[in-house]
């Protein structure tokens, strides 16, 4: 069992630096699907397999909006779940196994709702470690201003390793069932996904640009644009 957790190390260690890059430091955009799971698919040897997941899961996180302290889903460490889960047993390293896409970008997707819980806990234990030092910090005392610093981004670094953990440890036997039992057909699955995401990320576009008569014309421009490209290049 030991062996077993000391495997997903360098995945809980990319989960915890990816969870804090979404609030705590730096800001980077390393956290996004898109490029989480393409990291954690390298690390598994299947960087373009992580990327297809990745897609997806994007896709869906553009419905989040993280604005100041209210709740939203935590992507960067889901996303490196889903991008480990959904390149087991990829063909090739290219195409992720349908059985594993789809238990993959599931994983993410409930650990992203579970992250977001997480965040929540993350900032109430920061208030309670401030609390007595309201008056040192109100004095303008560097020292505490940089431990409650250091001591926030720690904590927000244990979060993301630990959820990361867990939610593999969770994932990984449910994977290697469906990889077994999966029988609905590649295409089939890969369409129905993507079908969905897209759904989800259109809406959430959409959501955003249409109050706004020329930006949905032109969104509306670049998507038939981008259509046709896609088909007659497939």
């Amino acid at each position: 069992m030991l062996l077993f957790v000391l495997d997903f190390l360098p995945f809980v260690l990319l989960g915890a630096v990816l969870g804090l890059d979404v609030v705590s430091f730096p800001q980077a955009m390393i956290s996004r699907p898109i490029v989480a799971a393409t990291l954690a698919g390298a690390f598994a040897g299947a960087p373009a397999a992580g990327l297809v997941v990745g897609v997806a899961l994007e896709c869906v996180a553009l419905e989040t909006l993280p604005f100041g302290a209210s709740r939203y889903p935590e992507w960067g460490s889901a996303s490196v779940v889903g991008g480990v889960i959904g390149t087991r047993g990829a063909a090739d390293a290219l195409l992720p196994d349908p059985g594993a896409w789809v238990i993959g970008v599931m994983a993410a997707i409930a650990t992203a709702w579970l992250g977001g819980w997480t965040m929540v806990q993350h900032r109430r234990l920061i208030a309670y470690w401030a609390r007595p030092r309201l008056n040192s910090l109100a004095s303008g005392s560097m020292r505490t201003v940089v431990a409650l610093q250091v001591f926030g981004m720690t904590s927000d670094l244990v979060r993301g390793g630990v959820l990361t953990l867990v939610a593999l440890l969770v994932s990984w036997p449910i994977t290697t069932w469906a990889i077994d039992a999966w029988r609905l057909g590649a295409v089939e699955t890969r369409g129905a996904l993507i079908i969905g995401a897209a759904a989800v990320g259109a809406s959430a576009v959409w959501k955003v640009f249409h109050g706004f008569s020329v930006t949905r014309r032109l969104f509306v421009v670049g998507l038939a644009v981008g259509t046709m490209l896609v088909t007659f290049r497939g």
